[in-house]
């Protein structure tokens, strides 16, 4: 982390120092813009005031011609500033992040469903969140496809799926590797998220814009180029006096006229559509080119230059008098759209991926002690860890070691803060760590492919009449239900039951668990009954009992390390009498 910290700190001192060198630039620009603009009219009125003659005309355009390019040279300095600010904020963003500051990074709130099998009960979207943690993502699409492979896990046991976890595990770790590519990357979204919806729906408005017959038409196309080379030849001629100078006038506000008045309808459809995108647009194709080229996007940034060029009045009649803009313009997108529109639709797809896998390369380099997990083919529950902690109590984590066997049950008792809900987490967040092919907080960890179900926050819902014993029963319902549609199934619980009486609770616990024991499904089962851990007694092959102990002395000592056997000390009577004598 310290060295993350470092690197980080250097990479924000550098940028800093660049984009101050570039702004002492930028006002240079400034001043050489002002003071060609200032002799360009001056050589001018110079011209009609003195002798100087051509000299003044000579002078006026090279003034000209030095504001034009200084002017050039300030644009491209400013957007260099642009770019480095943005990077700038990246290396800012993880700063914040190694101090476990997340607010920067949007929490996926939006994603949050207290009915998915295991997302709401670990901590996987929301405030201080898994995906709060990992997300970088610069369009929505990234981040829906980021927050979709938080929120389903591989099925199926065969060599395609196998194939799959680990290619996307190498993706990540060499893309971790990558940090240039990673930052410039990130940077473009520093400003506003990219709206893929919007661009997927820009897409599908383009398909439906007519095609005007004159826009594939190769007749047409013929006339339109013999008209701007004998246009050419008029002005050629008006230039050496062979013909009057109205000559080429006259043609260029007929060129005017037709490629303006037939362009009109597809040009308003077409500039109405992009327009709207055009920053989206534009990000995307910077996206692609960071890590390929693609003629595709590359024909669509000129057809959106051009219009851009002819976005006022005054463009509009200069480019159709001189070049019938419009005309060629229209062509041009239509004749990109039949071949375009797919290959854009598929590298959204693409970008939408790798933004993804960018957030979780970033993730990966940013926990340099975390490590790979191996994933194996066993059809049975396979999961072996050894010093496994929870990923968001980075030092404070005590790491434990921790086996479950395939169809068998731990039941994990312990006093209130002895750490049975955060171990449980720690299973589960591993877990869907290494089946999204990121590393884990743990020493070493070997697992098998199989679904999570987990029951540890149930909440009521009073607006829809469901007390929080209803709600208790409707996720029992649903676990079992999950566990008769999948082969394999680890199930992660913190208290059956909770919202009835001691001796209501631990019979229909047993009840639960004698019922689930019948499926293939392994469970780890958090209890402050220790009735319920008689339960290893009667089945001493498949139930097994751990837990936290507490030392209750003059102050109580937290240990955090799961043990096998029972609890046998309790904190709620102990605390209570310090809060009693306190007051």
């Amino acid at each position: 982390m310290e060295l993350r910290q470092e690197f980080y700190t250097q990479q924000e001192a550098s940028l800093a120092a660049q984009i101050k060198q570039l702004k002492t630039r930028n006002r240079g620009f400034v001043t050489g813009e002002i003071i060609s603009f200032i002799c360009f009219i001056g050589f001018i009125v110079a011209y009609t005031t003195t002798e100087w003659g051509i000299y003044s005309i000579a002078a006026s355009i090279l003034s000209l011609v030095a504001y034009i390019i200084i002017r050039y040279a300030d644009t491209k300095n400013s957007k260099q500033i642009e770019r480095l600010e943005n990077k700038r904020k990246v290396y800012e963003k993880e700063l914040k992040y190694l101090a476990g500051d997340f607010s920067c990074f949007d929490a996926g709130e939006r994603y949050i469903n207290p009915a998915h099998p295991y997302t709401f009960d670990m901590d996987i979207f929301g405030s201080n969140s898994l995906f709060n943690r990992i997300n970088r993502t610069v369009t929505t699409g990234g981040s829906d496809y980021l927050a979709k492979s938080l929120a389903t896990l591989p099925e199926q046991i065969n060599d395609i799926t196998f194939t799959r976890l680990t290619e996307k595990r190498n993706k990540i770790n060499q893309l971790s590797t990558q940090e240039q590519l990673r930052t410039d990357f990130m940077s473009y979204g520093q400003n506003n998220l990219v709206d893929t919806e919007a661009v997927l729906k820009a897409l599908e408005d383009i398909q439906k814009i007519k095609e005007p017959s004159f826009a594939k038409s190769r007749g047409v196309y013929i006339l339109a180029l013999t008209s701007l080379v004998f246009f050419a030849l008029l002005i050629i001629s008006a230039i050496t006096g062979t013909v009057d100078y109205t000559a080429p006038l006259e043609l260029s506000i007929l060129q005017l006229i037709i490629s303006v008045g037939i362009c009109a309808k597809p040009m308003k459809s077409i500039y109405k559509t992009l327009n709207s995108l055009h920053n989206h647009i534009k990000t995307y194709i910077e996206l692609i080119r960071i890590v390929k080229n693609e003629n595709v996007f590359n024909e669509l940034e000129s057809i959106i230059d051009a219009i851009d060029n002819r976005s006022n009045e005054i463009g509009i009649a200069v480019f159709n008098m001189l070049y019938m803009t419009d005309y060629f313009i229209v062509r041009h997108f239509f004749r990109w759209r039949k071949k375009g529109l797919e290959q854009i639709r598929q590298c959204i797809d693409e970008i939408s991926e790798l933004d993804a896998l960018i957030s979780m390369a970033t993730f990966r380099y940013n926990n340099p002690q975390a490590v790979n997990a191996e994933i194996t083919q066993d059809k049975d529950v396979v999961y072996q860890a050894e010093a496994l902690s929870h990923p968001f109590l980075g030092t404070k984590a005590i790491p434990n070691d921790f086996n479950i066997a395939d169809n068998n049950y731990y039941i994990v008792t312990g006093a209130n803060m002895a750490g049975k809900s955060t171990f449980l987490r720690s299973l589960g967040i591993n877990y869907i760590l290494a089946m999204n092919g990121m590393p884990v907080f743990a020493k070493s960890m070997k697992v098998s492919i199989f679904s999570l179900f987990s029951s540890m926050r149930t909440t009521d819902d009073l607006t829809q009449g469901i007390s929080y014993f209803n709600a208790e029963l409707l996720r029992l319902r649903q676990l079992l239900e999950h566990c008769r549609q999948h082969t394999r199934t680890l199930i992660i619980l913190d208290e059956i039951l909770k919202g009835t009486n001691s001796l209501d609770k631990l019979n229909g616990s047993r009840l639960f668990l004698q019922e689930i024991s019948k499926y293939p499904v392994s469970g780890v089962i958090a209890t402050h009954d220790l009735e319920l851990s008689k339960m290893c007694d009667e089945h001493p092959e498949r139930f097994h009992n751990y837990c936290f102990e507490i030392k209750l002395e003059d102050k109580i000592t937290y240990t955090y390390k799961i043990t096998p056997g029972v609890a046998r000390n309790q904190n709620a009577t102990y605390l209570l009498k310090s809060i009693i004598n306190s007051v």
